[in-house]
């Protein structure tokens, strides 16, 4: 029996770095960003045919001049958005947990989908609060600190604040400059004047599409790791 860590003859500097360096190959393995990416830029997608097709929920209508304004809540949107981000979540925990099987190694993807599915619930809440409790007119004022934390814990927000901690869990630079990235664009809607005058119906769609850019970043995240695969 030998209390010796290090080989004979060995350096002790070199093994270290050789160590890290094996961490870092495992931890390049274990990425599959394209995916959280490519399931979450369907639901947002998905989410532009549940508002062309459903109708908002009026409430505490009251006169304005020449017209009313009321609390609009679009109720069928919410629970999809909700429904779809929880089963979304599932889908990328078990595409994490097969391709690590795959690639005889461990996933660190709970702590992803755990914050998700919490960030989730903390949204539901929130908006059944606000609802409750907010002022009845439309937020469509100029931006003002409670209207950035209400478009922060949106469920296209939340899907941002996640999307943190997975950079985290991956080391990934590239991750968290796209989700802080992704993060701006939620805070300060930009849709350059595409699709002014379509209506209720499609008014959500430019600003979803935008959003949906989560695809474009799937893409090239699952490029840059067909890039760094070892032919």
């Amino acid at each position: 029996m030998t209390s010796d860590a290090v080989p004979a003859g060995g350096d002790p500097r070199r093994l270290l770095a050789d160590v890290r360096g094996l961490a870092r190959r495992v931890r390049l393995a274990q990425r599959v960003t394209w995916l959280p990416l490519l399931v979450l830029a369907l639901v947002t997608f998905g989410a532009i045919l549940v508002y062309r097709s459903s109708q908002p929920v009026l409430s505490d209508c009251r006169a304005v001049g020449e017209g009313q304004v009321c609390r609009a809540w679009y109720q069928t949107a919410q629970l999809y958005w909700w429904s779809a981000l929880v089963l979304a979540y599932v889908v990328i925990s078990a595409g994490y947990l097969r391709v690590a099987r795959a690639r005889g190694l461990g996933a660190r993807v709970l702590p992803y989908v755990l914050t998700g599915v919490a960030l989730v619930v903390l949204s539901a809440a929130v908006s059944v609060v606000w609802m409750a409790l907010g002022d009845p007119h439309y937020p469509d004022e100029p931006s003002t600190s409670a209207q950035l934390l209400l478009r922060l814990l949106d469920p296209t927000g939340v899907i941002g604040l996640a999307l943190l901690m997975l950079a985290w869990l991956e080391r990934r630079r590239a991750l968290l400059l796209f989700a802080l990235g992704y993060l701006a664009v939620v805070l300060v809607p930009i849709n350059f004047g595409w699709g002014a005058g379509w209506g209720d119906k499609w008014g959500f769609a430019p600003q979803l599409v935008i959003n949906g850019g989560l695809l474009l970043g799937s893409a090239g995240f699952a490029l840059a790791s067909r890039l760094r695969r070892p032919r």
